[in-house]
């Protein structure tokens, strides 16, 4: 929200307020002050008015011209100046910059030779002066100003705008009032609202102008108030209202125009202003959209509306999407005399979905969905017609209407200054709270006393204050009108927190980002919602439609997300696009799992690792593999408590979404609380997600309470110092049997063999299939190591326990072992 210190300045007395005090003035109070900007002409010396007496042609230039130019006798009377300007023609009067002038942009003016001739000076254009970016030609002055007169005396002054940062809760500082206010409070001084002499009188009833108007959705619209102005004048808005829209960005349009955008930046209360003529039927109705009605808004756009939005219609069309912006059909020009001016209340929550919805954000809905104040409507109407009939002539005539009303406004907060100072923490008087209260319009209607003898007031809350409704609201208003600069030093005494762990899932996920980091993975933060196109290729229609939201704001955030991974590969896409060699992406947080019907929330970790095969390095590194994925899903199984190899892994096939067959694993699946998939991604989602590569990744979900403590922790497990024994063994099974089922079950087998001592590991080492092999088999090597804890094995107990192990593993006959 930008202010005009000169526009402030109508409402408060800030006679000696420094920039800096108000500056200061306006953090105490609870608004960011976030940039301070000069506008208009800054003061300047030696800058005066200058009449052209002559203009001759330079002898060596075609673009210059000579001109003599009287500066007044106190400057020196007559003198001789270069310019380039077309419009520097004898009679004109203009700014001239004498000699140690220095002009905005610490430009310094010195006498000086241009292509060789003498010239004592300058004449200005306005952006020369700091007056906007206009530099076609001199800033031409009224023939009427004084010759040799300084400058500053003669334009308007320059302005100091803040740029403040209003909090959401605080609509009612949306305005230059609502920000006098609290500058008056803070200042202890008084505001001095604009008078309104317009009190509905009408002359004659005119009903080709206005015949009706109905309210058909008086939910989203308790009060409307249309008001007919027969005869206006279009034209510009007087230089005054000009420069003070200017100096907070707004672009003067028309005398019209200009008034609803003065009165909102005013008031705080948005205003529209239609042509009559152009409305049909003379007919204004407040109702819902209907779905497929299309409307081109001021920004040219055309809009498809549907049944929820809120439109001001005609008895044909839609002529305005209600408090957010008009439309092209309706607005005024230069040819409009008789005009519609509009002033309503619309329910917030209204104007926010339909402004989210289109896309559509203005100066008025940005006020409207915060929430105006609805006791304020009837007297911004008033202020409007009252500027309107100042600058664009003209008269109001009837029928004046008003639909609905204002809601009744009662709201009172019980407090005891007791209970004020309890909350502050130090002592403050009973006069500085009542002070406090009284200077932002908080009066104080009541007095009483409670059982104890202890001062109980009532509070009238304004209300355009409609974010207090609580005594704890009105300590905070106590300090920061007190000042919270007041506030006495004092010792921060709190509990000492008890020793105890960390929450569980903080202590996971900080594990599981400590080792991916190691790892060389970066670390990202995504968005918890997804599209539901996303969501499609990754779960089944039944769990798309469980994780979807019934009330989404943007399209593509309707949906709860079921991995980590589809934001990961956006992040991919955008390192990628930007030519960034980021290959290594990770990130913990929530995610969403359907189970029967029932949406679980889960605690996630997932992470991708992308090979483009067109990187360009010296050294060709190798590419990800699945075993590489798999050993890190291993770790961060570790982490939960997990073991990965003493699970059943099932291939990835077509029922699997998002990873490629035969490519992928998953393993859980939910059954003890926790999932976790991982392997190659699927190319052609890959590919459509516009990440060039192969992308290899891993996603573990797992519900919260199977998290503890203990998760994760890893055990001192003693070591032996005595050699291991190594024995081979190559198994023929069935092709199509996984390597895996063959391992466990040689593992137990072999466990259950050596009694004596320890089998520690069974590993696979080679795979054969061939020439000297039945169709249909292959062979599976497997090494086997043997370990005592206490002593040597020897080759005796080792080799009888190794035949026992042939013997069991073939016993089934499922497998036989190969010489």
């Amino acid at each position: 929200m930008k202010i005009s210190l000169n526009w402030l300045k109508q409402y408060v007395n800030l006679d000696g307020v420094s920039v800096d005090e108000l500056k200061r003035a306006i953090t105490f109070v609870g608004f960011e002050v976030e940039g301070v900007a000069t506008a208009g002409l800054p003061p300047l010396q030696n800058v005066v008015v200058g009449e052209i007496k002559t203009r001759d042609k330079h002898p060596n230039a075609d673009k210059l011209s000579v001109c003599t130019v009287d500066v007044g006798a106190a400057q020196g009377g007559v003198r001789t100046i270069v310019c380039g300007a077309p419009n520097c023609d004898a009679g004109n009067r203009v700014p001239v910059a004498l000699p140690g002038a220095v002009l905005p942009g610490d430009f310094v003016i010195k006498q000086s030779k241009i292509r060789g001739q003498q010239s004592d000076g300058m004449m200005c254009a306005a952006d020369e002066l700091g007056l906007g970016d206009d530099h076609a030609g001199l800033l031409l002055l009224d023939p009427a100003t004084p010759i040799g007169t300084p400058i500053n005396a003669v334009l308007p002054p320059g302005d100091t705008v803040f740029d403040i940062e209003i909090t959401p809760n605080r609509p009612d500082a949306l305005s230059h009032i609502g920000i006098a206010r609290e500058i008056a409070a803070w200042f202890r001084k008084d505001v001095c609202y604009p008078q309104v002499k317009f009190r509905n009188e009408t002359q004659g009833f005119r009903g080709d102008i206005l015949a009706d108007i109905r309210v058909e959705a008086p939910e989203d619209c308790p009060l409307y108030v249309g008001i007919a102005i027969a005869g206006v004048k279009v034209g510009p808005s007087p230089a005054w209202m000009q420069e003070r829209l200017k100096a907070v960005g707004l672009r003067p349009i028309n005398n019209l125009v200009d008034v609803g955008n003065y009165v909102m930046l005013e008031l705080g209360q948005p205003l529209h202003v239609f042509d009559a003529k152009k409305i049909g039927g003379r007919q204004i109705v407040i109702r819902r959209a209907v779905d497929g009605e299309k409307l081109t808004t001021l920004d040219g756009k055309e809009r498809a509306l549907n049944s929820r939005m809120l439109v001001i219609a005609d008895e044909r069309a839609p002529m305005v999407v209600a408090g957010i912006m008009g439309g092209a059909n309706a607005e005024v020009d230069a040819t409009t005399t008789d005009v519609v001016l509009e002033a309503a209340y619309f329910r917030p929550q209204s104007i926010r979905w339909t402004s989210k919805r289109l896309g559509l954000a203005s100066d008025s809905s940005y006020r409207f969905e915060r929430g105006v104040d609805p006791h304020s409507t009837l007297e911004a109407a008033g202020r409007a017609v009252d500027l309107l009939l100042e600058t664009a002539g003209g008269t109001v005539v009837g029928p004046s209407f008003k639909i609905g009303g204002e809601q009744p406004w009662s709201r009172e907060i019980k407090v005891t200054p007791a209970y004020i100072r309890a909350r502050l923490g130090f002592d403050i008087a009973d006069a500085e709270i009542r002070a406090a209260l009284t200077a932002l319009n908080l009066a104080i209607v009541g007095e009483s006393q409670l059982a104890d003898g202890t001062p109980e007031w009532t509070v009238d809350i304004p209300s355009y204050r409609g974010d207090l409704d609580r005594p704890i609201d009105l300590v905070e208003e106590v300090l920061r009108i007190y000042g919270t600069e007041k506030v006495p030093p004092a010792p921060a005494v709190g509990p000492a927190l008890p020793e105890a762990e960390d929450d569980p899932i903080a202590v996971f996920n900080r594990k599981v980002t400590d080792y991916l980091v190691g790892q060389h993975f970066h670390e990202c933060v995504n968005y918890t919602l997804r599209s539901a196109k996303e969501l499609k290729t990754w779960v089944s229609d039944a769990a798309a439609q469980e994780l979807a939201l019934s009330n989404p704001f943007v399209e593509d955030q309707s949906s709860l997300r079921p991995t980590l991974v589809l934001g990961l590969l956006e992040s991919l896409k955008l390192n990628q696009s930007r030519g960034l060699s980021v290959s290594r992406l990770c990130e913990t947080g929530r995610v969403f799992v359907e189970m029967n019907g029932t949406v679980h929330e889960c605690v996630g970790v997932g992470f991708v690792i992308a090979h483009n095969p067109k990187d360009r390095a010296w050294l060709a590194r190798p590419e990800p593999d699945f075993y590489a994925v798999k050993r890190h899903m291993e770790i961060l199984l570790a982490q939960a408590g997990l073991n990965l190899n003493a699970q059943p892994l099932v291939p990835v096939t077509g029922a699997f979404w998002g990873w490629q067959e035969g490519h992928a694993a998953a393993a859980g699946e939910m059954k003890g609380g926790w999932a976790a998939r991982f392997g190659l991604l699927n190319l052609a989602m890959v590919r459509a997600a516009g990440v060039e590569g192969k992308v290899w990744g891993g996603m573990f979900a797992i519900l919260p309470e199977k998290l503890s403590a203990e998760s994760g922790h890893r055990r001192f497990q003693n070591f032996s110092l005595f050699p291991a024994a190594l024995r081979d063994i190559a198994l023929v099974v069935d092709a199509a049997r996984h390597a895996e089922d063959v391992r466990k079950q040689l593992l137990k087998v072999a466990r259950q063999a050596a009694t004596k001592f320890t089998v520690e590991s069974v590993d696979v080492f080679d795979v054969y299939q061939g020439t000297g092999l039945p169709e249909g088999k292959k062979s599976l090597a497997f090494s086997l190591s043997f370990r005592s804890g206490e002593r040597t094995l020897t080759d005796d107990e080792v080799n009888a326990a190794f035949a026992e192990i042939q013997k069991k593993i073939t016993a089934d006959g499922t497998m036989a072992v190969r010489a």
